[in-house]
């Protein structure tokens, strides 16, 4: 009998990738569904739950956090997380995770899950999280958090402090930050593994191409059909704009 998979995950170009390794490694394979947010992929749990054996699910969504999924769904099927930082395995094993991949992703990596994933006896076999804790404890910093990047700034390399950034942003597949005092650097990572890497208290990944430091925000403009526009000091060079599915937790994060 083929194995039914669903996959969660808000990038498409990753989501079509995860999808052609699947079934390159088991032609028999079925993929239901690609789901890209916490909403969207409730509702189709809520119909098709019984119908999925596994699912491939990223942490980050556009909407939030894929754990936020199970708490109107109760866990169902066994969960591969696949995302590019280990600050959630824990949680992430709680809701009935087997196995926990880190971006980028590789072939072997997926026959190793899927080797995994076959050898249990139950649909609800866990990983023992006292064990995965240990792991963590041993391999984790005390603060996981960014305190700065390293960046060339002319025939130099510079430290540059998370905290005097004001903006992420990305550009035909360039990543810059802006500081407070208007100078604009090239960081060597991806808006998602930045994303991973600072405080989520202090910043928030606005839209595809903007994470927006909160003490740079000067005020919020309505925009059409729901949409938020931020605006930023320094100004920045486009429009910072948040979604109407992202904009109620945006203005739940400012607020506390």
């Amino acid at each position: 009998m083929s194995l039914k998979v669903a996959i969660i995950e808000d990038e498409p170009a990753i989501a079509q990738n995860l999808k052609h390794l699947l079934c390159e490694l088991d032609p028999s394979l079925k993929v239901l569904t690609i789901l890209k947010g916490v909403q969207e992929s409730v509702a189709w749990l809520k119909v098709h739950i019984t119908d999925c054996d596994l699912l491939f699910m990223d942490i980050h969504l556009n909407d939030g956090l894929s754990f936020d999924i199970f708490k109107e769904i109760a866990p169902g099927p066994p969960v591969i997380f696949v995302t590019a930082y280990n600050r959630f395995a824990l949680e992430a094993f709680s809701v009935n995770g087997i196995d926990y991949i880190l971006k980028p992703f590789q072939y072997q990596q997926l026959a190793h899950t899927l080797q995994k994933y076959n050898s249990l006896s139950s649909r609800n076999a866990s990983i023992d999280v006292d064990t995965v804790s240990r792991l963590l404890t041993a391999l984790t910093p005390a603060s996981t958090y960014k305190k700065s990047y390293l960046v060339q700034y002319q025939e130099k390399l510079i430290p540059v402090k998370v905290s005097a950034i004001s903006w992420f942003y990305t550009e035909k597949e360039v990543v810059y930050a802006f500081t407070q005092e208007g100078r604009r650097y090239i960081v060597e990572a991806t808006l998602e593994k930045i994303q991973e890497e600072v405080d989520p208290n202090l910043f928030y990944r606005a839209n595809r191409q903007f994470i927006v430091q909160r003490r740079a925000i000067q005020h919020i403009d309505f925009y059409f059909n729901g949409r938020l526009i931020v605006h930023v000091l320094p100004k920045s060079h486009e429009k910072i704009i948040v979604s109407k599915a992202k904009a109620p937790m945006f203005k739940k994060w400012l607020d506390h």
